[in-house]
C-alpha cells in the first residue's frame, strides 16, 4: 500500500492572556472550550440561541443566533473588534459550520470546527501543563484518542517535580546577566540529568547564584589516616551497555562523581542516589576554571577519605585530559586508577557503518583534534589517500578546519561524515563531502558531542548521492536484555540458581557416570 506524502504542521505556542475567544454552540463541548479559554487567560464569549445547562462563571453569554458581524464586534478595542479565534462545536455537516468557516477564512481569524479538519484552520493538541512546563501531541488529524494515549505515555515517563524545576530555573534566569544566561543556564538545561534538575530546591538555586570560589590547594582538607581513592573512568560513547564491567563497578561504589558535561543522562542515571554528582561547568571562556574546579573538588574529597571517580566521555586518555589529571593527583600524593572506555573515535565508525580500515580504501587511521591548546587551531595533518582521519572536538570550528584541510591539499570531493551522539537514541549521521559539510551543518545545527570522519572509507558501504544525507536515531543492540537490568528478582537470580548444583550433577553434565 502506497502512503501519501505527509507535510507536517507548524506547531506554535500562542499566549492568550486578554484575548477574546468566540465559541459558537449550545452543547457541553462548548462549555469545555470555554473552560480551556479561561484556563489560558482568555475571555470566552459564548453565542447560542439556547442557554447551556452547565454554564460556568467567567463566560460572557450572548443568547442569539450567530451572525458574521459577531466576528468583528466582540473582540478587544486593541484588535479593532476582531475576535482572536473561533470555536464551532455544533454539527460540522451543517450549513452554519460551512458559513462560519468561510467567514473566518475571509477575515483571517483562526477557527476550529469540531470533527472537521477541512473546515478548520487550526487543531487543538492533546496538551499537558505543569506550571511553566507545557507540551502538546498531535497525530495530524488522525484522531484525538491516539494523541491522548501518546501524551499519557510521555507524562508517565517524565520525572516528578519537573514543572517545579522549570519555575526554579525561571527564577534563576531572572537573576543572571545576558552572558550568564547563555552559559550557566544552558549548561544546566543541556547537560544535567533530568532527575538532578527535578531535585533542585530554592536553597540549591540560591547556591547556584553564588559564584563558586576555588580555595587554594593549601587550604583544602588535610589528609586523613585512611585516604580515599581516585579513579579516572571512561564511560564509552554513550549507550550504557557499552560501559565496561570495571567502569560500572566504579560508578556503583563512588561517593563522589565528577562528570564531564557530555556524559549522557543514561550513564549518570546509574550513579547511586547516595553519591554526590558534580558536572563540569565548561563553556566558552570558562574551560580552564571548570577543569581546575573539578580537580580541587576531587582532591578535597579524596583527602576526606571518599571514593572519587572522574567520569569521562569515551576514554580518559583519548583527548580526555587523563594524562594531565593523572599528573595532578600524583603530584598531590594520590595515584589514580585508570579504567579505559570505548572511545567514540573508533566506535562511531561502527554506528555510522563506516569501516575505518578496509582493504582497497584505508589501511591506517589517524585520530586528531579540531581544537588545540587554549582554543588554538591545530596544524592540519597531511593528506594520505589510504588513511581515514577522525577529528574530535571539531564541529564548533568546522569551517576553519575544513578550510585548512583544503588549503593543505585535501580533495574537496573527499567523502566525510559527521557523527553526533554516537550510540545514543538521538544519534545523527550526516553523510556528505568535504566541500559541502560546512553548509550542511549550518543548515542542520550541531548536536554535541560529535566528530568528523574523513576519508574514502566513508563511502565504501554507504554512498551519498546528494549534497548531504541525514540519518536519525539508533535503535540499540538487538540482543537479549541482560538479567541484571530487570526488576524481577526471581529472573535476576535465575542465572545463579542454575549454577548451584551438587558436584554429582556437575559431573553428569560432562557425561560422567556417578556411582
Amino acid at each position: 500500500m502506497s502512503q501519501k506524502q505527509f507535510t507536517p504542521s507548524l506547531l506554535i505556542s500562542r499566549p492568550s492572556v486578554g484575548h477574546h475567544h468566540l465559541i459558537v454552540g449550545p452543547n457541553n463541548l462548548a462549555i469545555s472550550r470555554c473552560m480551556k479559554s479561561i484556563e489560558v487567560g482568555a475571555l470566552p464569549i459564548l453565542i447560542s440561541p439556547f442557554t447551556p445547562e452547565n454554564m460556568i462563571a467567567g463566560v460572557k453569554f450572548i443568547q442569539k443566533d450567530f451572525e458574521e458581524c459577531d466576528l468583528v464586534t466582540w473582540g478587544t478595542e486593541k484588535n479593532s473588534g476582531y475576535v482572536d479565534l473561533v470555536f464551532f462545536t455544533g454539527d460540522h455537516t451543517s450549513q452554519l459550520a460551512q458559513d462560519i468557516s468561510s467567514a473566518c477564512h475571509r477575515h483571517r481569524i483562526p477557527i476550529n470546527v469540531v470533527d472537521s479538519p477541512s473546515l478548520s484552520s487550526f487543531t487543538l493538541l492533546s496538551s499537558h501543563h505543569d506550571g511553566p512546563l507545557q507540551f502538546g501531541i498531535s497525530t495530524s488529524r488522525i484522531g484525538r484518542p491516539l494523541a491522548n494515549r501518546i501524551k499519557s505515555e510521555i507524562v508517565s515517563r517524565i520525572p516528578p517535580r519537573l514543572g517545579n524545576a522549570c519555575s526554579l530555573l525561571a527564577y534563576f534566569r531572572e537573576h543572571l546577566t545576558a552572558e550568564e544566561k547563555r552559559s550557566r543556564l544552558n549548561h544546566i538545561s543541556e547537560f544535567w540529568p533530568l532527575n538532578k534538575i527535578c531535585s533542585l530546591t530554592v536553597y540549591d538555586i540560591e547556591g547556584l547564584l553564588q559564584d563558586y570560589t576555588l580555595l587554594p590547594l593549601s587550604k583544602q582538607a588535610t589528609r586523613v589516616e585512611n585516604p580515599g581513592r581516585i579513579s579516572l573512568v571512561g564511560s564509552g560513547p554513550g549507550d550504557p551497555k557499552l560501559l565496561t564491567v570495571a567502569a560500572l563497578e566504579a560508578i556503583n561504589s563512588a561517593d563522589v562523581v565528577l562528570a564531564d558535561k557530555l556524559v549522557p543522562s543514561s550513564i549518570l542515571d546509574l550513579v547511586p542516589r547516595r553519591s554526590t554528582v558534580h558536572i563540569a561547568r565548561k563553556f566558552p571562556g570558562n574551560t580552564a576554571n571548570a577543569q581546575q574546579e573539578l580537580l580541587v573538588l576531587g582532591l578535597t574529597a579524596v583527602k576526606e577519605g571518599k571514593n572519587v571517580i572522574r567520569l569521562k566521555q569515551g576514554d580518559p586518555y583519548i583527548f580526555g585530559r587523563g594524562g594531565e589529571e593523572m599528573s595532578f593527583f600524583e603530584d598531590n600524593g594520590f595515584k589514580p586508577i585508570v579504567i579505559p572506555g570505548i572511545t567514540s573515535a573508533l566506535s562511531a565508525g561502527i554506528f555510522s557503518v563506516i569501516p575505518l580500515t578496509i582493504r582497497g580504501a584505508a589501511d591506517q587511521v589517524l585520530i586528531a583534534t579540531g581544537t588545540g591548546e587554549n582554543g588554538s587551531v591545530p596544524q592540519a595533518p597531511e593528506y594520505i589517500i589510504s588513511r581515514t582521519t577522525v577529528f574530535l572536538m571539531a564541529l564548533h570550528r568546522l569551517e576553519i578546519l575544513v578550510a585548512n584541510l583544503i588549503t593543505n591539499g585535501w580533495p574537496q570531493d573527499l567523502a566525510c561524515a559527521v557523527v553526533e551522539r554516537a550510540s545514543c537514541r538521538d544519534q545523527r549521521i550526516v553523510r556528505t563531502r568535504l566541500q559541502d559539510v560546512v553548509g550542511a551543518m549550518k543548515v542542520l545545527g550541531n548536536r554535541p558531542p560529535g566528530l568528523l570522519i574523513v576519508g574514502r572509507a566513508c563511502e565504501v558501504l554507504r554512498k551519498c548521492q546528494a549534497k548531504w544525507v541525514v540519518e536519525e536515531g539508533f535503535d540499540g543492540f538487538p540482543i537479549v536484555d541482560s538479567p541484571y537490568e530487570t526488576d524481577d528478582e526471581n529472573y535476576r537470580n535465575s542465572e545463579f540458581i542454575e549454577e548451584e548444583k551438587q558436584p554429582s550433577q556437575l559431573l553428569q553434565t560432562t557425561g560422567a557416570v556417578v556411582v
